[in-house]
């Protein structure tokens, strides 16, 4: 099987602070150009919690449009069973494959149990496939592996994404759902990741290194990977996805390196460097 490299795509804002159609173009094809088989939409690097519901809906349509059959996914993170309801119905209706559903962060003293319950009632609406989003830096809920496997029970569910770091979740993971789709959020575990099982990873960095990540999945190397992961590091340090945004700009696939308040710009110039000096980024 091919391994799977989603870029968690920035969303672009042009200078009235909408989402900017034109740029989303350039940065579809900038991943495609990489070697990307696939983009989600309005995850955590998307400034997901920082769209409308309504936003969100159309920036899968206009995706769907512009990918021209690459595989899009819709990143929902709202403690709204309601709203999480809509967009998981409204993402296949617009031609999505999936969506990515983080747990519903604000509540964060309830019960696995209603917490499972929680997932299953979104994932019981989705017209489209459901990857379930363990990231409880943000939401304060862990997965554990048996919320795992008792929620990749339902038929609509058919993966993981993991963004907590723990390399202790990817024989645990594979083990709860032996048939699942399993993605790692930090990049820098991915050789671990695969190793272990995994399919591949939803990646903020590649926004701007999904070249090299591709390669490297396609020909893993210890060479290859030593050059990259120097650069992870760097991309992973800096406040996301302002950071991201900032190099996009730079490197002209982008106009603008715009965020959403409360996030706030940053100066890539540390980063452009290293990616310069260690992949030859220009």
């Amino acid at each position: 099987m091919t391994p799977i490299l989603w870029p968690a795509s920035v969303t672009p804002f042009d200078a009235h602070g909408q989402v900017d159609r034109g740029d989303l173009a350039k940065l579809i094809a900038w991943f495609r150009n990489a070697g990307c088989n696939g983009v989600v939409l309005a995850g955590t690097n998307g400034e997901g919690p920082s769209l409308s519901a309504v936003e969100k809906r159309d920036l899968v349509r206009t995706g769907v449009e512009l990918t021209d059959g690459l595989p899009i996914t819709l990143g929902i993170a709202t403690p709204s069973l309601h709203e999480a309801k809509w967009l998981a119905s409204q993402a296949g209706k617009a031609g999505a494959q999936h969506v990515l559903v983080m747990a519903p962060g604000y509540f964060q003293n309830c019960a696995e149990s209603a917490i499972l319950d929680w997932f299953r009632a979104v994932a019981d609406a989705a017209t489209c496939s459901v990857i379930a989003y363990n990231f409880p830096k943000y939401t304060g809920f862990t997965m554990t592996p048996e919320f795992v496997g008792r929620l990749a029970e339902h038929g609509n569910v058919v993966g993981f994404k993991d963004s907590s770091g723990e390399v202790a979740n990817l024989a645990t993971y594979r083990s709860a759902a032996p048939e699942a789709t399993l993605l790692v959020g930090d990049e820098t575990i991915l050789p671990e990741a695969m190793t272990a099982g995994w399919n591949g990873s939803i990646s903020g960095a590649s926004n701007v290194v999904g070249n090299w990540l591709s390669q490297w999945l396609e020909n893993p190397s210890e060479e290859r990977w030593k050059l990259l992961e120097s650069a992870l590091r760097i991309i992973r340090k800096g406040p996301q996805p302002a950071l991201n945004k900032a190099v996009l700009a730079e490197l002209g696939v982008i106009s603008r390196p715009d965020v959403r308040l409360p996030l706030t710009s940053v100066d890539p110039a540390e980063c452009l460097q290293v990616l310069r000096d260690r992949l030859g980024i220009r």
